[in-house]
């Protein structure tokens, strides 16, 4: 059965999609920006700021179906420009336990939403 999860305490979807759904004990999380859900502006002052802010909007779908980051079991992350990449992957770092960490990719797309610099999705295990 599919349970589709929202919260407030990230930003609505900007499309004909949910924040999240839930399939059994797998949580699928859609790919995130950094929208502040508090006032729906963008957060791009700098790429680590905005990348907190994607980590923060994660964190708040995955609180709301009782995970945490230890539980995410894959991520998807597309950014603008390669060169920003140390600085995405030592904030994207600081959420997880470097032993169990998710498994990963990190491509560089065209463009993204709103034309922010990162996005990211997740897969999350509900044990």
């Amino acid at each position: 059965m599919k349970e589709i999860l929202n919260t407030s305490n990230a930003p609505a979807p900007v499309g004909p999609y949910n924040q999240s759904v839930l399939v059994g004990s797998t949580l699928y999380i859609s790919g995130q920006i950094a929208i502040d859900p508090s006032n729906g502006a963008i957060i791009n002052t700098s790429i680590e700021e905005e990348t907190h802010r994607v980590m923060q909007n994660l964190q708040a779908i995955l609180n709301n179906a009782g995970l945490t980051f230890e539980d995410v079991v894959k991520c998807s992350v597309f950014v603008k420009n390669m060169q920003h990449y140390g600085r995405i992957n030592t904030v994207y770092a600081s959420y997880f336990n470097e032993s169990t960490a998710p498994v990963r990719e990190l491509v560089e797309v065209a463009a993204l939403p709103k034309y922010v610099n990162v996005e990211v999705s997740a897969i999350a295990y509900k044990s």
